[in-house]
């Protein structure tokens, strides 16, 4: 960041008061949505082995197809919080609506490719004979809720952009119940198998879906904000949504590219890796808290023309990120030989794992500057400049964590590769938030 004198007591207060006010309730909403794959994998598991197979592939599919649109979120935060800062909550809304037509036209792409494809992805991602069959209709069941689950993404953007994560927080909350319920109700009680947990989850989202159309809705006819779709309005989302379409597929491919490795280091490596990632993933949301009200905020600072805000704003998450990141790296060195047991009783896992488990634990304080920076230049509309770096980050990932097997390297070896994706990402997030660049006033970027 440009040097400036720190920021006055009652400005960090200030800072502290509305990271924790956005930061808390978008961690519980965070966590909430993983919860749908557990509710649905815990009812499914007890009709059989097969149909617990099925679904695993199926929902990997279904989540990879959603979480690539993230965009839709962070994109729509971005430009809402903007227009919010500038004092324009009709225009604010009016964008937020563009957000939520583009979620529609994309989830229905979607639809047209998923239904008649289902067989052969089942195929393609190694689904076995068994498995296939449920697999398949778990996909295309559950693809119908897809416009549902894109238009959640886009409102959640919306009420994020608004300065509101409590609501994304109660309606996640509701959405987990009602799945859970819906699932138990059809899979045993319709006796529907595992088409039942499909439209159940497909039920609960479209509901989900229902009640954010109806908040922002509500709020277009409050400040007379068009509900008509609007091709110039839903471009620029498209637009701008583009490159933070590249900066995540470039993540998935890192994250598919140390599974990759990992499966060929042995299956007791594989096992480990996959207790890790979970483990990763959920340190994320922590950190994924603190990026959302880093979005919002600064979205906001930067569209009322408060640019000195915008940098205090930003050294104080930044320090928020390193004080979290030291705190999750060290409660993971503590809780190292109670956590692996839960997930695996085999001693030659759990050996590959509390090596590399220290490798995550230091790599914390890098990971939580990182995620904070990642949302301040998401706030800013940055979008570019981060679809560049992480391809930059990619590029030097990819061989790195490939010549882990080919040199005798183990485990810890591609935890430290991981490590050194998320330093690059660091100092490439670093360097932009110092320049100043991303600093651009005013409600549109």
């Amino acid at each position: 960041m440009t040097q400036a004198p720190a920021a006055p007591k009652s400005a960090r207060r200030r800072h502290d008061r509305e990271i924790v006010a956005l930061a808390v309730p978008a961690f519980g909403a965070l966590v909430a949505e993983p919860l749908f794959v557990m509710a649905d994998s815990a009812i499914v598991g007890h009709l059989g082995t097969a149909q617990l197979a099925g679904l695993g592939v199926a929902s990997a599919l279904l989540m990879t197809a959603v979480g690539v649109f993230v965009f839709l979120a962070y994109a729509t935060t971005a430009a809402v919080a903007r227009r919010v800062g500038a004092g324009d909550l009709r225009a604010a809304i009016r964008q937020g609506m563009d957000g939520i037509w583009l979620a529609l036209l994309i989830g229905a792409a979607v639809i047209a490719v998923v239904l008649p494809t289902a067989p052969a992805l089942m195929e393609l991602f190694g689904a076995s004979e068994t498995a296939a069959p449920y697999a398949t209709t778990y996909l295309r069941i559950s693809a119908l809720g897809i416009p549902a689950m894109l238009v959640v993404l886009a409102a959640t953007g919306v009420l994020r952009g608004l300065q509101d994560t409590r609501t994304p927080l109660y309606v996640a909350v509701a959405g987990f119940v009602a799945n859970a319920a819906l699932n138990v109700g059809l899979v045993y009680g319709a006796d529907l198998g595992i088409a039942g947990s499909a439209w159940g989850t497909v039920i609960a989202q479209c509901g989900m879906a229902a009640v954010y159309l109806y908040v922002v809705i509500r709020g277009a006819r409050k400040h007379s904000a068009s509900l008509r779709p609007e091709a110039s309005g839903i471009r620029a989302c498209a637009q701008a949504g583009a490159p933070l379409l590249v900066r995540t597929l470039s993540l998935r491919a890192i994250l598919l590219i140390a599974t990759a490795v990992a499966a060929r280091l042995g299956d007791a490596d594989m096992a480990a890796h996959q207790i890790i990632l979970s483990l990763w993933s959920l340190l994320a949301f922590a950190l994924d808290a603190i990026a959302i009200a880093g979005q919002a905020i600064i979205g906001r600072y930067l569209g009322s023309d408060d640019a000195e805000g915008a940098r205090d704003a930003c050294r104080r998450m930044v320090q928020w990120g390193l004080a979290t990141g030291v705190v999750l790296g060290l409660l993971v060195i503590v809780a190292r030989p109670l956590f692996l047991p839960l997930f695996s009783s085999d001693s030659v896992v759990q050996d590959a794992a509390l090596p590399a488990l220290l490798m995550v634990a230091l790599s914390q304080p890098i990971c939580g500057i990182v995620f904070v920076l990642d949302g301040v230049l998401m706030g800013a509309g940055d979008g570019p400049y981060l679809a560049g770096a992480m391809l930059i980050t990619l590029a030097v990932f990819a061989p790195v964590a490939l010549l882990v097997p080919a040199l005798g390297g183990g485990l810890t070896a591609l935890w430290g590769a991981m490590t050194l994706m998320m330093t690059i990402r660091m100092l490439t997030l670093w360097l932009r938030s110092r320049s100043g660049r991303w600093i651009v006033t005013g409600a549109t970027r």
